[in-house]
């Protein structure tokens, strides 16, 4: 008997169902993504498209194949909640005997000009809801803020997981498949300064001890000072600066790139990946 057609046929539909399911399928979820109005509680449009230099530095960065040791994509675990105490309210002593509930180390003269200020963090919604409306009764006014976990988010490298909506401007999207090098999905919150990332590119050791990071030095010019020094020349520590009478200033390429990496950032609430930003407690009154 001859099974060829049969095998045939087999090894047709395998293929075919593999490529609905790997190929086409993600094309009609995602692949004809338009920017919307899609950030939690405002009408601003997301995502923005990258600026001119910044677009070009993303192809510096495809050409120096930075993705093979760099990722972009934020990964979590799950959400957990935080409860914010904004005000007091004037019924100080029911409210310290809550707070006291909570950790008994914990009472409101503490909190003098420290508001807004996180009093229970990691906690389930219910559990947050339920804080949220014991403070309201006593006459405090809090909030409930949603925070992302898991490994990512304890190393820093991001506040809330990255979704295809943050890649839409960007082709090829870099995803990168290691990490020999941290996360860059936010590298501009991080590190937001434009001279620190060139000393970094030139010299990673300035910047970050025992570094694994090749130098980019072919991004740079040295070059002979003739008369005063150029205001775009790098700021290097002793060990790693040029001799005497020379500097060290960034080729295009470099400032490209460096503006590729100071526009990667993905903190912007989304409906699919909802957070809520970071507090930060109101300046003392002055005395």
């Amino acid at each position: 008997m001859n099974n060829g057609p049969l095998v045939f046929l087999a090894a047709f539909f395998a293929l075919s169902a593999s490529w609905f399911g790997f190929v086409l399928t993600p094309q009609i979820q995602i692949g004809r993504q338009q920017q919307e109005t899609n950030i939690v509680n405002t009408a601003e449009m997301y995502p923005q498209l990258r600026p001119g230099i910044a677009h070009q530095g993303m192809e510096v960065y495809r050409a120096n194949n930075c993705a093979a040791c760099h990722s972009q994509q934020v990964g979590q675990t799950g959400v957990v909640v935080d409860v914010v105490l904004t005000e007091t309210g004037t019924n100080l002593t029911a409210v310290d005997a809550v707070l006291k509930k909570i950790e008994g180390s914990m009472n409101v003269a503490g909190l003098a000009g420290g508001l807004p200020k996180t009093i229970l963090s990691g906690a389930t919604m219910d559990a947050a809801d339920m804080l949220a409306k014991v403070l309201k009764k006593a006459g405090a006014k809090a909030e409930t803020r949603l925070v992302s976990v898991g490994p990512d988010m304890a190393r820093g490298w991001g506040l809330r997981r990255t979704v295809a909506a943050d890649y839409l401007y960007d082709y090829p999207v870099m995803l990168g498949a290691l990490r020999v090098g941290p996360d860059l999905a936010n590298i501009a919150l991080r590190s937001p300064d434009a001279g620190t990332h060139l000393n970094h590119l030139y010299a990673p050791q300035s910047v970050v001890s025992g570094s694994a990071m090749p130098s980019y030095r072919f991004l740079f010019e040295t070059r002979k000072i003739s008369g005063a020094p150029s205001p775009d020349a790098l700021q290097l520590p002793k060990e790693f600066a040029p001799a005497a009478g020379f500097e060290i200033v960034p080729k295009s390429e470099a400032r490209q790139l460096v503006a590729y990496l100071l526009s990667l950032h993905s903190d912007t609430p989304l409906y699919e990946a909802p957070m809520s930003a970071p507090v930060a407690p109101k300046p003392a009154a002055a005395k």
